[in-house]
C-alpha cells in the first residue's frame, strides 16, 4: 500500500516538474514540484511514525489535537485566511513561512475522532440520542468548511460519515428516512446555499453546450486534453503540442496526465487509485476491533469520494467542485495528510 501511494506521489512530482520546465502551465512555478517532493518525504516519515503508535491512544487524546485543528480552520476567517486565485473558497492560511490548508488536517482528525465516537456507542448506535450526537459531531467540520465555501470538502466529510455509520450498523429505517428527505435537502441547498455559479455548474451538465465559453470552458478543455493524448500520450515535452487547461497542476491534473501518458497511462493511474481504495476497504475486514474497522472505512470513504469527484469533474459527468486528486494534485498539506 505504501509503495503504490509513493508511486502515485512520485508521478505527481514528475508531472509538476514537466509543467514548469516545459512552460506548459503559467500557473506553476519552480517551487511547486519541490514542495510536492518535500511533502512526499514528510508524509512517508509521518506515516511511519504514526504507524508505530497505537491508534487507540491517538484517538483517546482527541482533546489535545481536535481543538488545534478546529482553531486552524477558524483562522481562515481572519486576516491570515485567503483564497487561491481561481478558487471559490477561502480555505488557506498564510503563516508567513508556510501556507497550509487546515481542512486537510481536519479530515485526519475527524477520521480518528469519529471512529472513536462510533466505537464507543456501536451497541446503542440506533438510539435517537446517540445517533443525534453522532450527526452533530459530523456536522461540525462539514458545516465549517461549507461556510468557507469549500463544498467539495463538505461532501467528503458527508461521504466519510455515511460509510462509517452504514458499516457500524445504522438501521435500515434511518437510511430509508434519510433517502426520503434528500429531495427536501437538495431543494434547500439549491435555493438557499448555492450561488448562481454553483447552480450553473450543475445545469451545464444537464444541458451541455449552453455555456461553452463560460462555465463549461474548463471541462471542455479537460476532455480535449484527454483526447489529445490518444492511446500512448504525447509525452512530457511541450513541443509535442498541448491543450492547456486552467488548474492543470491541481484539480485538473488528470487531464494533463491523460494528455502526457495517453489512455494507457490514464487507466494505469485509475487502476492504482482503485487498488489503493480497495486495499484500505479490505483492510477493514481484517481489523481486530471496531475502532480499527471504522478508521479503515472512513479512510476509504475519504479516498473514494476524492477520486470519484475529481475524475468525474474532469470527464464532465460531475460539476467543477474544486477537489484534488489524491497523491497527484499539487498541494503540500493534502499530500502530507493523504
Amino acid at each position: 500500500l505504501l509503495a503504490l501511494v509513493t508511486i502515485c506521489s512520485g508521478a505527481s512530482v514528475l508531472l509538476l516538474r514537466a509543467l514548469w520546465t516545459e512552460n506548459i502551465s503559467t500557473e506553476v512555478d519552480s517551487n511547486d514540484w519541490i514542495v510536492q517532493l518535500i511533502s512526499l518525504g514528510l508524509g512517508i516519515t509521518g506515516c511511519i511514525i504514526v504507524s508505530a503508535i497505537d491508534y487507540h491512544k491517538l484517538a483517546r487524546f482527541w482533546f489535545l489535537y481536535a481543538p488545534v485543528a478546529l482553531g486552524l480552520v477558524a483562522l481562515t476567517f481572519t486576516s491570515l485566511g485567503y483564497g487561491r486565485e481561481g478558487a471559490d473558497d477561502r480555505a488557506w492560511i498564510d503563516l508567513g513561512f508556510v501556507q497550509i490548508q487546515p481542512s486537510e488536517i481536519l479530515k485526519l482528525v475527524f477520521l480518528l475522532t469519529y471512529a472513536y465516537h462510533i466505537s464507543k456507542v456501536t451497541d446503542r448506535l440506533n438510539q435517537p440520542l446517540h445517533l443525534f450526537l453522532l450527526l452533530v459531531h459530523a456536522a461540525i467540520p462539514a458545516g465549517i468548511v461549507a461556510v468557507q465555501g469549500d463544498y467539495g470538502t463538505a461532501i467528503v466529510f458527508a461521504a466519510m460519515t455515511v460509510f462509517m455509520l452504514f458499516t457500524a450498523g445504522l438501521s435500515f429505517w434511518y437510511l430509508l428516512g434519510g433517502a426520503a428527505l434528500m429531495p427536501l435537502v437538495f431543494w434547500f441547498v439549491w435555493t438557499y446555499v448555492f450561488g448562481d455559479v454553483h447552480r450553473g455548474r450543475i445545469l451545464v451538465l444537464l444541458h451541455p453546450g449552453t455555456d461553452p465559453l463560460g462555465l463549461e470552458y474548463q471541462q471542455d478543455l479537460g476532455i480535449a486534453a484527454l483526447a489529445n493524448g490518444r492511446i500512448f500520450g504525447t509525452g512530457l515535452q511541450s513541443e509535442n503540442g498541448y491543450v492547456r487547461v486552467p488548474e492543470m497542476h491541481n484539480d485538473f491534473i488528470y487531464s494533463y496526465l491523460g494528455q502526457a501518458w495517453g489512455l494507457v497511462g490514464s487507466l494505469l493511474v485509475l487502476f492504482l487509485l482503485t487498488y489503493i481504495c480497495l486495499k484500505v476497504l479490505t483492510d477493514s475486514l481484517h481489523a481486530k476491533n471496531y475502532q480499527g474497522k471504522f478508521i479503515c472505512i472512513g479512510a476509504f470513504g475519504m479516498l473514494f469520494s476524492h477520486c470519484f469527484l475529481n475524475i468525474g469533474m474532469v470527464l464532465k459527468v460531475m460539476p467543477v467542485i474544486g477537489i484534488p486528486l489524491p497523491f497527484l494534485s499539487a498541494g503540500g498539506t493534502a499530500v502530507v495528510c493523504m
